[in-house]
Formats: C-alpha cells, structure tokens, sequence
C-alpha cells in the first residue's frame, strides 16, 4: 500500500511537472502574442480627415509595403496621393541629420490647409511646416506638453475672464463676489449686484442676452467640496512619501444651489427666479437666451434625478415656467441628452426616454408641447449629429433598428422634422461609423464586426449610395499567424425572451476535443454597452488570458444600456445585480452549445465598476463563480463619485447602498479572490478597496491583496496582468504557476 502511494504521489509529481512545463509554453506564447499579431491587418484603421468645407479629404493608408497618405476629391471621385512621400522623407532626413523612410512617415498632429499647399504637422516634438509645391520644410517652435488637469476638479465658478456684449461695448465679469459690467470705451466699472459674500456668490460665467441690454448669471449657495486624500509612497523626486489631495465629492454631500438672475444694465433692476420649480439640485445649468432678447432656457436635474426640467424665465417679469418635464419612478437618464432650439427659438428639438426607447421630439417652444414626435420605434437613437434647419431635417446614429442581428450594430439615418423620409444611409450589416463633410453631401463610412474585417467606402449623405470603395481590409496575414476570430453569440436573459449578446475567445491552439476553464471579462455599469462591436486583433483585456488554455467570454446583460429604458432600470438601486442572472443563463447556454467550455471551472475579472461586479459575483452567486481577480473596485457605493453613483442608487443614500456594497457583505466570501488597487487612484477612491480588505481580515477570510506604488485607476498593467494569469491558473487549472524568471515576457 506504502508502495502505491509513493507510486501515486510520483506520478501526481510528473503530472504537475508536465502541466507546469505546458503553462511556460502557453505563458510564453500569451506574453508574445500581441506583438505576433502586431501589423498583420492591411487596409485597415482609415480615419478620413475632411479638409475645411471642401469636398477634399485624406487618410493614411496601411498598405503591406508602409504607410501611404492618400487625398480623396469625393466631387472628382479622384484617389491620389496627398504629397510626394520621397519628396518630404528627404528633407526630413537633410534637416534633422536623421534617416526617414518615405512609407513610414512619423507626421503627428498632421493638419492640411484648403488650398493643398501646405502641411503642418509634429515630428520629433517640434512643429514642422511643409510648403508642397515649393518642395520647402521649415522647422518651428518645440512642442510643449500641456500638462491633463484633474477630471473630477470641481469648478466652483468663482473665477472667469470677463465676458464681452455682442455690440462689443460692455464686459461683465465678477469681482469681490458681485457682478459687474465695464464700458470698453471710458473704462468705468458699474456694479450690478453689492450683496454678493463668500457664501453667497455670483458666478463668473455671465450670459449676455442677444441685444446686449441684459446679462443672466447664477447667484450661488456654496458647498465645501470633499477631499481625496492619497499617499504616494514612492515618488519619483523624493525619498519621502508625499500627500497628494484631488476634488472628490460623494453621494449623500452637501452640493451648492444655484438661482438665476437677470440684470437690466440700463436700469439696473434685477429679476431673481423663484426657486420653486428646482428645488434639491443635483445640477441648474444654462443659459441659453432667445433670440428676442426676452427669455433664457436652463435645465434642472433634480436630486435623485427623477425629475428633469427644461425651464424658460422671462427677462422682463422674472417668472418661470416649464417647458419640458421628464419624470421618472426610477431615474431619468440625463446623460442621454439632445437640446437645440430650430425656428428662431420658436421650436426646439428634445431627445427622451419617455417611451421606453430613446428618441427625438419636436416640441412647440411657446406652448412647451409636443408637436411630434420625430423618431418612433422599437430601437435607439445614440447621437445626434446635424441638424439643418433649411431643410428641417435631422441626421442621426441609431441602433436596434433591424431585425434579426445584433441590436448594438450601428448605422446611421436621415428623417424629417415631421418624422416621414426616414433613410439609412449606412445599410450594411455592421458596426458603423461616419464622418460627414462640412456641408453634409457626404460621408466616409467604416464598418466591421468583431469577425469581419473593416470595409471603408464613401458615400452620398443625401441617399446613402456608394459612390466609390475605399479600403477593404486584408487580413491574411493575421490568419496565417494563428489569429481565430471572436464568436458573436446570443441566449435569452432572465425573462426567456430577450436576447443577451455576448462574445466567446477561444486560443490559437484551441482543440474542441480538450475541456477548458471558462473566465468572463466584467464590466456592466450602466450608461453604456461594452461588449466589443467592431473587428480588433488583439484584445488587450481577453486575448492574452485565453492563450493560456481558457475560453474568454464577455457580454451585456440587463442593467446596460443602448436597449430599452426597462433593460437598463434593472440597476436601479441595485447595482448587484450586474446582470448576473442573464450572465449565467448565457454561460449555461454558450456550455450546452459547446462541451468544451467547463462552467464548473467558472472564473471572472474586471476593474473599477467591473472590479465591484467581479467580487460581487463570488459574494452573491458563488455556485457560478469559482474564482475572481477585481481591480480598483468600486466596492461601496457610498465611497465612490457622486455623480455616477447616485445617477443608479439614488438620493438620499439608503440601505439599498449597504446590500449592494461588497464592503457590507465582504464576510460571505467562500471562494478565491485576488484584490489589485493603484495608491495613486483617483477615480476610485483607493480606501473603497482597504475597507473591503478590513472587513474580510474581521471576518478571517483569505484572499490576496496587490497594491501598486504610484499607479492609479488600472486593470493592473504589466505586473498586475501576469498576477492576475497565475491567480486563475492557480485556481481554475489547479496547476502551480511556472516561476517568474521562466517566463518571456514581451510587450
């Protein structure tokens, strides 16, 4: 029996040595297959830049033997070259002593004057101009780096260049918190308003009205604004840690409250707005004064943004009145947002929810009534990109619109005011996108799928009609190098009639015959749709991870957007849900389909909302998900930015806050979980992620925790990702990761 088991455990010895050597293998060819992949698609990535309000437009053409800059004349239908690349490679070689090759030009920032006589563009950190005809580069100033101001700076309006009328004699701007106006010609300063504090305050972003006798500003109630506090620990110019702090304000926090007035500059009287129809502001923001001189609209997000009003205040009595009301028991989605008043400010064109899709309204601006409603239907409208009043029509992008295929694919729309004409300008099936000429006669459209490769052509915009290919991308290189497409697939969600769309990687090697560990990309915060549409090669978040022996899939369950409002609303004030009761229907489904994919073997990761949904899943459905990597999680709602967080959870903060907080329910882990936080995060606040780590450590969990010196908001970056391989090889392979320093690692 002695001699059996030692028999065993030699065995079980080779079988892991063998497993091991395997995964150095599979390591190796995932550490190296983004650059396997790397310039094997042709044809590809074309981004027409259209030249002033011509018909002329250029791109970069990536062709096998380099790059080609190509001008487009779409009145001609001519295609040629935008310059002699020989021509230009060669004074870019005599005027920096360096050898430029004339297919791999290095022009960024690369700008093309109307005429076609002249390029500006940025090379080697300098300005460059190059005149064509006269063959002649002359060098500039060198380029400064403008240095990202914080996202999340608050802006509390308290400081602003003063503000010119539109005669051009008078300029408004704040000074000792009240507003005043200057006469440009004698210089002499006149205050408007002396009862301006600290506390109460005018903002310094006045409005002039159109016939420069009237200015609108917004007097504000102050709020203290939260701090971030972060601790680098590890400068670069330093030995000494440093404090670092950022604006950061949270849901449930005092915000400021705005009132608008207007001040008649020649009389000097004031009109201040009752408060009455925009009480608990999330937001008051405008002004946009009528062309008469004799109003302004602003907008109203209330708190807890179930109510959104577009409000007009009369200049000359002050009252105010409501001229669009959206209402909603669960939230109104402002980020889902079109406004612009047609007609000389008689009309106005307002994008909305209200029918459970998004849509376009034309509302009669004197009565605030709708007139009509200008798109109707069963799918919807993403953006809103001209609108021409001559015409009265409007040109679109939408999705949803065609049956049978995937409801996120989209293509792009003419219609009328009045709502008839509807045309597609973009037929194809595909994931589309446009860019429109000046004067919208035309457009260069890009359309892909995740496996179909991009095809470029241009295209009437009046009718749609192809008037001359473009590009048609090849990529028989990528497929020689071992490249397999990611697989669209689709599975009712948690109703049995909606379908759920998701994607499935599978690696180079893929054997059907084989059983793989299955591992779900997260990331299901809703505002938006995730799930790529359009072809990649290397997919930065997935590729990689399945060249080690799993299959990779991602999806958009119920609580995202771009289908119905009722799709999205599942989120509301339950961020847990995440749409795992879609996601695991599809798992089960796409396993049924497949036997090789082992959703016993059930792994997940994401980052920030994702890296809250990722540990969510191993708190709230453990049968699922064996294993989770979460980075930078966004724990607890209650910890995170304001306006994100009480768009879905709203306000006041309650206890649905507490039972979709990870931090809340940190003791039900039962499963594995690697935690990853940049310290210098500043769009999750880093201590979300330490007070998960507090309450798992009160609760005698073990998990593992990677904190990442000087990084901020990330999946994890090159230390993290090769954490996050051996975590799920570890615990979904069951196999020993293969040491570090065995491993080629190549970017």
């Amino acid at each position: 029996m002695k001699k059996l088991t030692l028999l065993s455990f030699g065995l079980w010895l080779m079988g892991q040595s063998l497993l091991a050597q395997g995964t150095v293998e599979s390591y190796n060819r995932a550490f190296s297959l983004q650059d396997k992949f790397k310039d094997k698609v042709f044809y590809a990535n074309v981004t027409p830049q259209w030249i002033g309000s011509s018909s002329l437009f250029w791109y970069v053409q990536n062709a096998p033997q380099g790059k080609t800059y190509i001008l487009i004349d779409a009145q001609k239908k001519t295609h040629t070259h935008l310059f002699d690349h020989n021509k230009l490679a060669l004074e870019l070689t005599l005027a920096t002593d360096k050898p430029v090759d004339a297919l791999k030009l290095p022009l960024q920032s690369l700008k093309v004057t109307e005429a076609l006589d002249s390029l500006y563009f940025v090379y080697n950190s300098y300005n460059w101009t190059y005149a064509i005809k006269q063959n002649s580069l002359k060098k500039g100033d060198k380029v400064v780096a403008v240095k990202e101001e914080y996202w999340g700076k608050v802006d509390t309006e308290r400081e602003g260049k003063p503000v010119i009328s539109p005669d051009k004699k008078l300029s408004a701007f704040v000074k000792d918190n009240n507003l005043y106006v200057k006469d440009l010609k004698t210089g002499i300063e006149k205050a408007l308003s002396t009862s301006g504090t600290k506390e109460d305050y005018y903002s310094a972003y006045p409005y002039w009205s159109p016939d420069s006798k009237k200015v609108a500003v917004m007097r504000i109630h102050g709020a203290e604004t939260r701090q971030l506090y972060l601790i680098e620990s590890s400068p670069a110019d330093q030995f000494q840690p440093k404090l670092q702090t950022r604006d950061y304000v949270k849901p449930g926090d005092v915000l400021p409250a705005r009132t608008p007035v207007i001040f008649d500059i020649a009389s000097g009287d004031r009109k201040v707005a009752s408060n009455d129809l925009f009480k608990s502001q999330m937001d008051l923001k405008g002004f946009e004064w009528l062309p008469d001189s004799k109003s302004v609209l602003f907008e109203y997000n209330q708190r807890g943004h179930q109510v959104y009003r577009v409000l007009e205040m009369s200049a000359e009595t002050g009252e105010i009145k409501t001229l669009v009301e959206e209402t909603a028991k669960t939230f109104v989605n402002y980020t889902r947002y079109f406004r612009q008043t047609v007609n000389n400010g008689k009309e106005m064109i307002w994008m909305s929810e209200r029918d459970n899709w998004n849509h376009l309204y034309l509302y009669d601006r004197l009565t605030g009534t709708v007139k009509n409603q200008i798109t109707k239907g069963a799918w919807y409208v993403r953006d809103v990109l001209n609108v021409d009043e001559k015409k009265r029509e409007i040109i679109f992008s939408a999705n949803g619109m065609k049956a049978n295929e995937d409801p996120y694919l989209v293509r792009y729309y003419r219609i009328r005011f009045d709502g008839t004409g509807l045309t597609c300008l973009t037929p194809e099936e595909g994931m589309h996108q446009a860019w429109f000429s000046d004067d919208k006669k035309y457009l260069v459209d890009v359309y892909s799928m995740v496996n179909k490769a991009p095809v470029t052509v241009l295209r009437s915009a009046a009718d749609g009609k192809i008037i001359m290919p473009l590009e048609k991308a090849d990529i028989s290189e990528l497929l020689k190098a071992g490249w397999i497409a990611p697989e669209p697939f689709v599975a009712k969600g948690r109703d049995g009639k909606t379908d759920i769309w998701g994607i499935i990687y599978r690696p180079t090697n893929f054997d059907a015959t084989k059983k793989y560990p299955v591992i779900e990309y997260i990331y299901a915060g809703p505002g938006s749709q995730y799930t790529p549409k359009t072809f990649i090669s290397y997919n930065r978040n997935m590729s990689a991870l399945a060249e080690l022996g799993f299959i990779l899939i991602q999806l958009d369950g119920m609580g995202t957007s771009f289908r119905s409002k009722a799709f999205e609303e599942i989120c509301y004030k339950n961020l847990k849900d995440a749409g795992f009761p879609d996601r695991i229907l599809w798992a089960k489904a796409a396993a049924a389909k497949y036997p090789y994919m082992d959703i016993e073997r059930m792994g997940i990761f994401g980052a920030s909302a994702g890296g809250q949904e990722a540990m969510g899943a191993v708190l709230f459905h453990p049968e699922h998900y064996k294993a989770a990597y979460s980075s930078c999680g966004c724990h607890d709602n209650r910890m995170d930015k304001i306006w994100w967080n009480e768009q879905w959870m709203s306000y006041p903060v309650d206890s649905s806050y507490i039972a979709s907080s990870n931090v809340e329910n940190a003791h039900l882990l039962t499963r594995p979980l690697m935690l990853v936080v940049g310290e210098m995060d500043d769009n999750v606040d880093p201590s979300t992620t330490y007070k998960v780590c507090n309450e798992l450590i009160k609760a005698n969990k073990d998990f593992e925790l990677v904190v990442l010196p000087g990084v901020p908001h990330t999946m994890g970056g090159d230390y993290g990702e090769h954490k996050r391989f051996d975590f799920f090889v570890k615990n979904l392979m069951g196999v020993t990761p293969p040491s570090w320093d065995k491993v080629v690692i190549k970017k």
